[in-house]
């Protein structure tokens, strides 16, 4: 019975998987998601549009709501939770934790499916991404 862990924000995500519930984690693979790190001007070429009021003659702005950034982000939960129920339909992740920055959090959350969403044990709205294995196995339960 494989027990995964799941550290994440919207530019990496970090899989550990323990054969036992007291067993030492194991980092399995390492998604990063690099446009996560640019700025918003480097991702976009052009500016959004503008347009005038003919009766006031006032210029206002036209164009995306959402910024690129944030479409980045939603592409890669969907990416993760994609990449989780593989596992979960092949058999290879019984029971999952979660620990993820808190917006991402949200994301993830939007794109699990109803079966993905039965194996999770627990979430942590942390981001951990970036910390080292010790770090990261405080904030899991003793047992997992």
């Amino acid at each position: 019975m494989a027990i995964w862990v799941v550290v994440a924000d919207n530019s990496r995500a970090r899989f550990f998987t323990a054969e036992k519930p007291a067993g030492p984690l194991t980092e399995t693979q390492d998604l990063a998601n690099p446009e996560a790190r640019l700025h918003e001007g480097d991702l976009v070429s052009d500016k959004t549009g503008r347009d005038r009021n003919p009766s006031s003659g006032t210029a206002h702005g036209v164009g995306a709501d959402a910024s690129h950034k944030q479409e980045g982000a939603d592409r890669f939960a969907l990416a993760i939770c994609e990449e989780l129920d593989a596992a979960r339909a092949a058999g290879t992740c019984h029971k999952l934790y979660i620990l993820a920055a808190p917006a991402f959090l949200g994301l993830l959350r939007r794109h699990q499916s109803a079966a993905l969403k039965q194996c999770i044990a627990a979430e942590l709205d942390k981001n951990l991404a970036a910390h080292d294995l010790a770090s990261i196995r405080k904030y899991l339960p003793e047992y997992l």
